[in-house]
């Protein structure tokens, strides 16, 4: 327990820092969660993430859940969308699934007062990156269009470029926005995973300060709204999103070393996704490493 209190005061006194957490029990209990372990910035399922859809809230768990918030020292709350959900799917009724499934999950995010929703972009099976580009702005479109008075951003995240899947360049995800007529509903998140796999080489320090460069001239560092702090087990260019704890994988000590100490970034939320057991003691160690990289 005294690790944990010390830990609460390094991280509130820093930065926003956490880990994705689960649910189990009602999502107002994500909040308990994080709080006893001195998060300062979560990241949530508002619903199981391998269905399409889950029975509405009570409001009563939606208040406790804003009343946990309130009273906690978390600052930063982000969902995750369900891993079904394909905005640019090829066949016309997983579109359609997911288009009504993505729209539920801003509802319930809209409901919760959780300001983003973290999602990846998805895959076009074949039907070739240009066309996906384009539908998945249509399914915004379509989605934005029918939730005009939320406050919900939709976050892309840059994935890793596995299989046919879109957002692994930060050219593509530059294209999405620009198709989407609301773009002040859009931001970004990256996956220190992801874009390593993609071939960004945030390791070197000198390739590092190139791949955040070119992050701001593309897309622009004022839609980066959130990091997942994750190491990877692959290297760089594999293509293939396998996250590490960190420091124990490719990108190693030196990459994470890169993010906490660039002071333009600083007050960026940074969320682990990596592997983790019940008590979710891992996240704390990980945390740790994080912070004992800050120079």
């Amino acid at each position: 327990m005294k690790q944990i209190r010390n830990l609460k005061s390094e991280i509130r006194d820093l930065l926003l820092l956490g880990a994705h957490t689960s649910t189990s029990g009602g999502v107002s209990k994500s909040i308990e969660r994080a709080e006893n372990l001195g998060f300062t910035a979560i990241q949530i399922f508002t619903k199981n993430n391998n269905r399409w859809f889950q029975k509405p809230f009570d409001q009563k768990e939606i208040d406790k859940f804003k009343t946990n918030l309130k009273n906690s020292s978390i600052k930063f709350v982000v969902s995750h969308d369900s891993y079904l959900i394909n905005l640019c799917a090829k066949d016309n009724s997983i579109l359609k699934k997911s288009r009504d499934a993505f729209l539920d999950e801003l509802t319930r995010c809209e409901q919760l007062g959780i300001p983003y929703l973290n999602f990846h972009p998805g895959s076009h099976v074949g039907a070739g990156e240009k066309d996906g580009i384009k539908l998945i702005a249509e399914s915004l479109n379509i989605a934005h269009n029918k939730t005009k008075n939320f406050k919900v951003s939709s976050m892309l995240e840059a994935t890793a470029g596995a299989g046919t899947a879109i957002g692994y360049r930060f050219e593509q995800l530059s294209e999405i926005i620009d198709l989407v007529d609301d773009k002040e509903r859009m931001s970004i998140c990256i996956d220190t995973a992801h874009i390593f796999a993609a071939g960004y080489d945030i390791k070197n320090p000198k390739n590092y300060k190139k791949v955040i460069k070119e992050f701001d001239d593309i897309i622009g560092l004022d839609r980066l709204k959130c990091f997942h702090m994750n190491d990877s087990k692959k290297e760089l260019g594999s293509r293939r999103d396998r996250h590490e704890h960190i420091g124990k994988g490719f990108i190693g000590k030196e990459g994470f070393s890169n993010i906490m100490n660039d002071r333009q970034l600083k007050k960026i939320p940074k969320i682990l996704e990596t592997p983790k057991g019940k008590e979710m003691m891992e996240d704390i160690k990980n945390i740790k490493t994080l912070l004992s990289l800050i120079k």
